[in-house]
């Protein structure tokens, strides 16, 4: 009979057991600290799709997996029309910000400008005439010695009416005749694949 009593018991003890072990378990699973996801940085930092007519189109795109502002990019061209594809790649020194189409010089041929953002603040552009089947790169001219003086970043490239410009507030301590909101007007012209650009007073005049 004790026998029986011992048999019967055993089973009890040892499904207690089981139960608190189980309850301990999730007691220190609750207070340990939950894994976070690893944010994962997308592969393709920016993408635009430039439609110059029904079958014909660039696309823009940037890529990198290092800082932000290193990588490179890549343009391709669709002509479907003609069955016809074409790729460009190069590196790249700063933030894509954005990319457009224009026809500066009127001579039919499109040209895909790229902004990029680098040092922060200061922005340049990448500026690439699709001619002839192929991608022929044109020089952006860089800030004169004497302009570099009062620039301090902040620029903002604009289209109007089909031009071309180029905005940033001057600033010089040194300067006197600079005052608080004072801004540079350029124009930029194409012609025979080489820029020129123009002092304003205004933008657009």
């Amino acid at each position: 009979m004790n026998l029986m009593k011992y048999v019967v018991k055993q089973p009890l003890i040892l499904s207690g057991l089981l139960l608190l072990t189980a309850c301990g378990e999730n007691a220190q699973n609750t207070d340990a600290p939950k894994a976070t996801a690893a944010v994962k940085k997308p592969q393709f930092v920016f993408y635009k799709d430039i439609a110059i007519r029904p079958g014909f189109n660039f696309e823009v795109i940037s890529w990198g997996k290092g800082a932000d502002s290193i990588g490179g990019y890549t343009i391709l061209m669709s002509d479907s029309l003609k069955s016809n594809y074409k790729t460009l790649s190069n590196e790249r020194k700063g933030i894509i910000t954005d990319a457009w189409n224009m026809d500066l010089d009127n001579d039919g041929d499109p040209e895909i400008y790229i902004e990029l953002l680098s040092k922060q603040k200061e922005k340049d552009l990448n500026v690439y005439e699709y001619s002839g089947g192929s991608f022929n790169k044109i020089s952006f001219p860089s800030l004169s010695d004497r302009a570099r003086k009062s620039y301090a970043g902040n620029d903002e490239f604009r289209i109007k009416n089909g031009d071309l410009f180029r905005t940033y507030p001057l600033v010089n301590p040194k300067d006197t005749s600079i005052k608080a909101g004072d801004k540079k007007y350029l124009q930029y012209r194409l012609s025979g694949n080489s820029f020129s650009i123009s002092e304003l007073e205004e933008e657009g005049q």
